[in-house]
């Protein structure tokens, strides 16, 4: 079907970036943080479906809140495995360069369910979004590759779940407030999921995140992730 060759294509593209691009050199920085997310989620009425999060990042050797981003969305379920968003997010930037800053963000996302091989789950996401910037003009467009895979510590059950994922981060044009077109970031993330009350869950684990700067230059971020999903 195209919606799989889409996805296939793009999760193949980010897999052979991430695999040509150096991991660190001489020119990287590197920091340790602590992210924070609290999701809420859940359907509104029949296939109608939203979600709502607040997400502190806390860095410099954890040591101030680096950003701090409230995102919704409101969805539409497709099928029992493939879901369609239309979201905005707003990004708090505190003192950059003397002054705060803030990103608005407009994206589109597809969440799907691929399927249960090696007795686990394996999903994708993918989102597009726009972004502007309180520092400069024009509309960054970028694209988002996630690709998610949990399987079940102990057979037939959700209790504890081992949980891997990938997402690849894409400019597809330049501005100027600082995007450049081109690969831009990479997270990888190993934990847990945690079975909670309900169908809530939360995710605990390692993210490592390598953001691609221009010029030579790249920051690796050691983080802490803490995730939340409240649902309904």
């Amino acid at each position: 079907m195209p919606s799989f060759r889409l996805v296939r294509a793009l999760t193949s593209a980010f897999g052979l970036i991430s695999l040509a691009w150096p991991p660190a050199h001489a020119a990287t920085t590197q920091d340790e943080q602590v992210w924070l997310n609290l999701t809420a989620m859940g359907p509104v009425s029949g296939d109608l479906l939203y979600f709502t999060e607040i997400q502190p990042r806390i860095g410099n050797g954890v040591s101030r809140i680096d950003q701090t981003i409230l995102r919704g969305a409101i969805g539409w379920k497709l099928s029992p495995s493939l879901s369609v968003y239309q979201g905005y997010a707003h990004v708090m930037l505190p003192v950059r360069d003397g002054r705060d800053v803030n990103e608005e963000r407009s994206f589109q996302q597809v969440s799907w369910t691929i399927g249960k091989p090696w007795q686990g789950e394996l999903s994708t996401r993918t989102r597009l979004e726009q972004r502007w910037r309180s520092d400069g003009g024009g509309t960054g467009w970028r694209l988002r590759e996630m690709l998610r895979y949990e399987k079940p510590l102990k057979p037939g059950s959700d209790a504890v779940n081992a949980l891997v994922y990938a997402e690849g981060f894409a400019a597809l044009n330049s501005t100027d407030w600082g995007q450049r077109a081109g690969f831009e970031q990479l997270r990888s993330f190993a934990g847990a999921e945690i079975g909670l009350m309900g169908k809530s869950t939360a995710e605990i684990g390692y993210l490592n995140q390598y953001v691609h700067q221009g010029g030579g230059a790249s920051r690796m971020n050691h983080v802490a992730a803490v995730t939340f999903f409240f649902r309904r």
